[in-house]
């Protein structure tokens, strides 16, 4: 079995209400051996219903459904399934459709002209906590969180070792790496990222990267 940041094959929900794209879109993931599909939606209430039902790692959704949009779903699935991680596969690029799904919480978004290896790989790094764009929408996301940041100010209440984690979560890094880094166990990586929480009052690691690119802390120090 392919290796996943799980330790086993990543949970799956398939929502698009194109059958043939999602049969295709199954042949692909469960090629590897790394994803199990374990359910497919054709429809926004259907695919809440079984999302609730299957419990999911990762919901990998079309955006334009049917009857309600899937920016709606995108916010359903994270009251209903805050664990689950919600992964946009659409064929929009337009601005306000990626940015409002990100908006809502969606953890990527790729275009349906993304290979499927290039499906296979981003459904593993949403799963493993990472956030995934195809390469022609992340300067886009990235651009628009800082021109939306408020200011830097609410995090000065943060010790330097929690600024200095901050920024290595920010660009990517995984708490094992961060540990490497910075010469700490992963624990204590942990302890800190709980507390930059707490202090910063935002939920979860995405939310936490989401707050530090908005204020510029992916960048190197100059």
């Amino acid at each position: 079995m392919t290796a996943t940041p799980l330790g086993r094959p990543v949970g799956v929900l398939l929502v698009d209400d194109h059958p043939v794209w999602r049969d295709g879109v199954r042949a692909d993931l469960e090629a590897g051996g790394g994803v199990r599909v374990v359910g497919e939606a054709g429809s926004a209430d259907e695919a809440v219903a079984v999302a609730v039902r299957e419990r999911p790692d990762v919901v990998l959704l079309d955006l334009h459904l049917p009857g309600v949009p899937g920016v709606a779903v995108i916010r359903r699935l994270a009251e209903r399934l805050p664990s689950a991680r919600v992964l946009v596969l659409s064929a929009s690029a337009e601005e306000a459709d990626v940015l409002d799904a990100v908006k809502a919480g969606a953890a990527g978004y790729l275009l349906k002209s993304a290979t499927g290896a290039e499906v296979v790989a981003a459904v593993a790094q949403v799963a493993g906590g990472d956030a995934v764009f195809s390469p022609s929408l992340a300067a886009l996301v990235l651009g628009e969180f800082r021109r939306v940041a408020a200011g830097a100010g609410d995090g000065q209440a943060l010790t330097p070792r929690e600024q200095e984690v901050l920024r290595l979560v920010a660009r990517g890094y995984t708490y094992r790496e961060i540990a490497d880094r910075l010469t700490l166990s992963v624990r204590t990586v942990q302890n800190h990222v709980q507390h930059i929480l707490d202090k910063l009052q935002v939920r979860g690691r995405y939310e936490l990267m989401r707050y530090a690119i908005r204020r510029g802390l992916d960048q190197e120090p100059g």
